[in-house]
């Protein structure tokens, strides 16, 4: 069983808190924002008791008259399995005033004087909460995949739970191309089963129709080409921040060549690591079709 995670994550507004939050809940991280301290025990205790065991909790300025409850509820934490880590986020007083001038978001503080005057502020109410910290980044001059590749190598996440997740999509072009797909492969080019009499009635999830597909020279070179070209995009979009990548696979209808390959491929990536899911979009709606005639 992976060993529990619980981390809080805090620091100056604007400095990367919220891309934080959405990359550790890609990287399957139950998270609560701005949760008071003196309920982190019963969160964690709730979160005990199921199955969740990653944990992200947001504390910042805007919960700061419940500080002194902290450091009591944190050491709670280790009797339940969890060792809490903080990370601090930051950055310079110049990125900051840029980042709220370009994004015209308010801070929480600036009912207190200018945005610069509450980013000081803000640093003050939250050094105690610095001095405790794990980890201190500095996202001045980051870029937002930078600081999620960053977050992932401080919190020594699993390689594999960081790796896209693939979703297969066979599909028939006569009924339209998948609205999300990301990638889109036509093999209508394989000779088509479905002028095989024997054949006609089944999917490319039955073994002769699989074998007659993926038996064929042209589809085995297009198998060998397009995995080869996913091993190598994957990874690379992965470093830009994308968790999810839908892949169509179409054919005439949607039940015999796509289908065949959608699954040799899912299978073929889930060797290689990655987490897939696959949908035969057009299958039944073949097979009914090909039933009336």
């Amino acid at each position: 069983m992976e060993q529990q995670k619980f981390v809080i994550l805090t620091g100056l507004s604007g400095a990367g808190k919220s891309l934080a939050v959405k990359s550790l809940e890609d990287e399957g991280f139950f998270c609560v924002d701005n949760l008071p301290p003196a309920l982190i025990p019963k969160f964690a205790e709730l979160c005990a008791s199921s199955s969740v065991n990653r944990l992200a909790m947001v504390i910042d300025v805007r919960g700061r008259s419940f500080f002194p409850e902290l450091q009591q509820s944190l050491n709670e934490l280790p009797a339940m399995g969890f060792e809490p880590k903080i990370i601090f986020f930051e950055a310079s007083e110049a990125v900051l005033v840029r980042r709220f001038s370009e994004t015209r978001r308010r801070h929480p503080l600036t009912s207190q004087g200018g945005v610069l005057q509450a980013i000081q502020e803000e640093a003050r109410e939250l050094a105690g909460l610095r001095s405790m910290a794990s980890a201190i980044l500095d996202t001045s001059n980051l870029t937002p995949s930078q600081l999620q590749s960053l977050l992932r190598e401080t919190l020594d996440l699993d390689v594999a739970l960081g790796k896209v997740q693939i979703h297969v999509v066979s599909f028939g072009f006569k009924h339209g191309v998948p609205a999300d797909a990301d990638l889109v492969f036509d093999v209508r080019f394989i000779a088509n089963p479905y002028y095989v009499p024997e054949m006609r009635r089944l999917t490319g999830l039955d073994a002769p129709v699989a074998k007659f597909v993926l038996e064929r020279a042209d589809a085995k070179e297009f198998l060998e080409r397009v995995e080869g070209l996913l091993l190598f995009l994957f990874p690379k979009y992965q470093q830009e921040g994308k968790h999810q990548v839908t892949l169509g696979i179409g054919c005439t209808g949607g039940q015999h060549r796509s289908t065949a390959i959608a699954d040799k491929i899912s299978k073929d990536l889930r060797r290689a690591g990655y987490l897939v899911t696959v949908q035969h979009r057009d299958i039944e709606r073949e097979q009914r079709r090909i039933a009336a005639i």
